[in-house]
C-alpha cells in the first residue's frame, strides 16, 4: 500500500496558502492609493498606553514606524509613560498624587519624570524601531530648544458663591507654547525618525512635565502634519449606541459634547485633535493601540481603525 499523501490532503494545505497569498496581495493593493496619497507627508504618532507595555504590540509599533520611514513618510513619534514613571516612583519609595487629573509634579518628581521619558522609555523606542529597519533619534524638549513650555494652571470653581475660581497647584506642569520644527524637519530630511519626550522648559531653564498628547497636537500642527494618531486603549469614539464613529467633523463633535455622549480621559484627546487640526494638521485620529498594527490600519486600509477628527 503507498504511504502517499492523497490529493485532498496535498490540495488543502496548497488552496489555504494560495488564498493567504491572495489575501496579502490584496492588502498591498489597497495600501498603494494611501502610500501614494502620503509619500513624503508627515505623520506624527503619539505612543501611549497598553501598546508600551505588551511585548508583541512594542515590536509591532516599531515595525510600523520603520515601515512608514521606509515607503516615504516622515514620522515622528512623541511618546508617553504613565505607568513607567508610576513603578520608578514606587521602587523609589516617592509618594506622588494626582490632582485634577494631573500628576503633580514636584522636583523630585520630575527628576523621575526625566530618568523614565529621556531615559529608559526614550532609548527602547529608539532601539526598537532601528533594529526594525529606520534610524531612530531621541530627543527630550530641551534639546536644542524643541519643546518651549509655560506652567500650566488650572483652576476650578470655588465652593463659596460668587467668590472666584481657586487656583489649583500641580506643580511643574507645563503645556507647550512653540515647537522647534527646523530640528524635527531637519532629523526628517537625514532619513531619521525623531522620538520625542514630552519635557520641556521655559525661557527661564525651568523644566515641565508636559501631556503627550498635548505635545502631539502641537507638533503637528506646527509641522503642519498629513496625520495625527493618538493611540489609546480605547476602540475610539463611540456613539450612544456603543457604536464606532469612524468620522467626526468639529460640529458633530460639539454636538456630542453637548449631549453628554463624550466624558472623561476622551475629553482631553479630542480637544487635542482639534488643536491640531485647527492649527494646519489635516485630520487627526484616536487609534485603539491594542490592535497590532494599528497605525498601518489607520493609515493603509479603507476602513482605518478608529475616528478620525476632521474641521469639516
Amino acid at each position: 500500500m503507498s504511504d502517499a499523501p492523497c490529493p485532498a490532503e496535498t490540495g488543502r494545505p496548497a488552496a489555504e496558502a494560495a488564498k493567504a497569498d491572495r489575501l496579502r496581495a490584496d492588502v498591498l493593493v489597497e495600501a498603494l492609493p494611501y502610500i501614494k496619497n502620503y509619500q513624503g507627508s508627515t505623520v506624527v504618532i503619539k505612543y501611549g498606553g497598553h501598546a508600551m507595555i505588551d511585548e508583541r504590540l512594542r515590536d509591532g509599533f516599531a515595525q510600523d514606524v520603520a515601515l512608514l520611514r521606509l515607503v516615504g513618510f516622515k514620522p515622528v513619534v512623541v511618546h508617553g509613560g504613565g505607568p513607567q514613571i508610576d513603578a520608578l516612583l514606587k521602587r523609589l519609595n516617592i509618594d506622588f498624587r494626582f490632582v485634577e487629573g494631573q500628576r503633580f509634579t514636584d522636583e523630585v518628581t520630575m527628576e523621575a519624570v526625566e530618568m523614565v521619558l529621556s531615559g529608559r522609555v526614550g532609548q527602547d523606542i529608539v532601539s526598537r524601531i532601528t533594529r526594525a529597519g529606520a534610524g531612530a533619534v531621541g530627543l527630550t524638549g530641551k534639546d536644542a530648544g524643541l519643546i518651549k513650555a509655560a506652567r500650566k494652571r488650572l483652576s476650578r470653581p470655588s465652593l463659596e458663591a460668587d467668590a472666584p475660581d481657586e487656583i489649583v497647584d500641580i506643580g511643574l506642569v507645563g503645556e507647550p507654547v512653540a515647537i522647534n520644527v527646523e530640528l524635527i524637519r531637519h532629523l526628517s530630511a537625514g532619513g531619521f525618525v525623531p522620538v520625542i519626550s514630552p519635557v520641556g522648559a521655559d525661557e527661564a531653564g525651568t523644566t515641565y512635565n508636559i501631556n503627550a498628547d498635548a505635545v502631539a497636537a502641537a507638533v503637528a500642527a506646527s509641522l503642519s502634519a498629513a496625520r495625527l494618531i493618538l493611540l489609546t486603549d480605547v476602540t475610539g469614539v463611540l456613539d450612544h449606541e456603543g457604536r464606532l464613529i469612524e468620522r467626526l467633523a468639529e460640529a458633530q463633535l460639539n454636538e456630542l459634547k453637548r449631549a453628554g455622549h463624550v466624558t472623561g480621559g476622551m475629553l482631553p484627546k479630542l480637544d487635542c485633535c482639534l488643536t491640531a487640526v485647527k492649527g494646519g494638521c489635516r485630520a487627526a485620529s484616536i487609534v485603539d493601540g491594542r490592535e497590532p498594527h494599528a497605525v498601518l490600519l489607520e493609515l493603509f486600509t479603507d476602513k482605518g481603525s478608529g475616528t478620525e477628527v476632521t474641521l469639516a
